[in-house]
């Protein structure tokens, strides 16, 4: 019997190379189809522009954790023991009977609760999103606080964090200069930044850190709250009602429908400190008249430092299967093409100079400061002649700031110190996409 065995696997080894022997075309092209699938699929950052390549995702961090979801929900101002009670404890039994549900572990906090749900192996990562989706939604009434909402995180994983940068200021030859607070910073990361990174394919989060988020401040005076006889659920009634706009229905004039609108949005100070908030013996009670209005920070629990100074960035967490390599290549790109608009200003070395002793503009024939005392710098006519002049033609204790994009974490370096060896024996540019890394400012691990 296995003699038969051995002679029938002889012979079809031997059919095989009389095969490979006689038909030599058929074995070049089969050779050559698999060599352009593998230059098709290779995990290197090759440009092939006539090729519709499709690399397979590599990275230099094996994701070998648990298909974990987390559902995070915020109740502002409540205890931990008020947070388990009432949310924590009813989340958890709910989501227990999920499908695939291996472990639940539950965490209270001030002010809002985490629940980790863990599923089994081979449950698909987005089908067990849906399935909590589906749950959170199907709650009955009354199982959460009025005005509580629990959210999911985002779709991806712990390793997902693959580019860490700051926002600082740095002048026309790259070198910090500074110049930027960090409330301005923040915003310029919240409403600028962000967005344009979120929306690159692949991304997943993009989280902002550290700086001061700019908000609305009303500090109420008790003693003017008491002479005139106005609660704080007063107060707080007249903003969130003037705050909104209200539509009037619609008139007809000349055979003409016209909409009417009642615009109320708050744009500035200004309009929270007209806002009215009573009425006594036919004379209104303003905002102005029993608080102070200002801009303010609001409260924060962490900072973001870098080098002992405080500072502003943000975090991209790509999204759970993408190839790392590609998303962090797009970021690249984004940012390349976001740096462009980002926000100028001029910037004055007053250990130089003196406020009070600034010549040039009344020579140049603009107003170095502004605003209402005075005090503030003119930025657009100070950027207006400082664009008009070399900078050889400039003084050296005035110069330009502009808020650039700084990476300090960068895995593609790690990526491409992993495939080194690869890299290199497969093609010879491997070695100047490492250097792209370093130019970027971040250095290979």
């Amino acid at each position: 019997m296995s003699e038969s065995d051995g002679s029938q696997h002889v012979g079809f080894t031997d059919r095989l190379i009389r095969f490979c022997l006689e038909q030599k075309l058929v074995v070049f092209l089969s050779a050559l189809l698999i060599l352009s699938w593998g230059v098709l699929v290779a995990p290197f950052d090759w440009r092939l522009e006539s090729l519709p390549r499709n690399p397979v995702p590599v990275d230099a961090i094996p994701d070998l954790g648990e298909n974990q979801q987390i559902v995070f929900t915020e109740w502002m101002g409540r205890s931990p023991q008020d947070i388990e009670d009432q949310i924590t404890y009813p989340l958890t039994v709910s989501l227990q009977g999920i499908p695939g549900v291996r472990s639940l572990r539950s965490f209270s906090y001030f002010g809002f609760s985490s629940i980790y749900v863990i599923f089994e192996e081979g449950i698909d990562f987005y089908w067990s999103r849906s399935r909590i989706l589906e749950k959170l939604a199907s709650l009955p009434p009354g199982t959460l606080p009025a005005d509580v909402r629990p959210a999911l995180g985002p779709d991806a994983t712990a390793l997902g964090q693959v580019y860490w940068y700051t926002l600082e200021g740095r002048d026309p030859n790259g070198e910090p200069i500074g110049g930027w607070d960090l409330d301005e910073l923040r915003a310029v990361q919240d409403f600028t930044v962000r967005y344009a990174l979120a929306g690159t394919r692949g991304v997943s989060e993009v989280a902002s850190v550290g700086g001061f988020v700019r908000e609305y401040q009303i500090d109420v005076d008790p003693d003017a709250m008491r002479a005139t006889s106005v609660t704080l659920a007063q107060v707080y009634d007249a903003i969130r009602r003037s705050n909104l706009d209200v539509s009037a229905g619609s008139i007809e004039k000349n055979h003409v429908e016209y909409l009417i609108r009642g615009l109320g949005f708050i744009e500035n100070l200004d309009d929270i400190r007209q806002v009215v908030v009573a009425e006594r013996d036919n004379t209104p009670i303003t905002i102005q008249q029993i608080a102070n209005v200002s801009l303010g920070p609001a409260p924060r629990r962490g900072v973001l430092d870098k080098d002992g100074a405080e500072a502003v960035g943000g975090v991209v967490t790509a999204r759970y299967g993408v190839n790392p390599l590609e998303v962090i290549l797009r970021i690249h790109d984004a940012v390349d093409e976001l740096s462009v608009g980002l926000p100028r200003k001029a910037v004055i070395d007053y250990t130089a100079v003196t406020r009070m002793r600034l010549p040039l503009a009344e020579e140049q024939g603009f107003d170095a400061f502004t605003g209402p005392a005075g005090f503030d710098l003119a930025g657009d006519a100070w950027l207006s002649w400082l664009d008009a002049h070399a900078p050889a033609d400039r003084p050296a204790w005035v110069n330009i700031s502009k808020i650039t994009v700084v990476p300090f974490y960068d895995r593609s370096g790690l990526i491409y110190e992993t495939l080194d060896t690869l890299n290199d024996a497969a093609h010879p540019a491997g070695p100047d996409h490492r250097h792209r890394c370093d130019r970027d400012g971040v250095a290979p691990a």
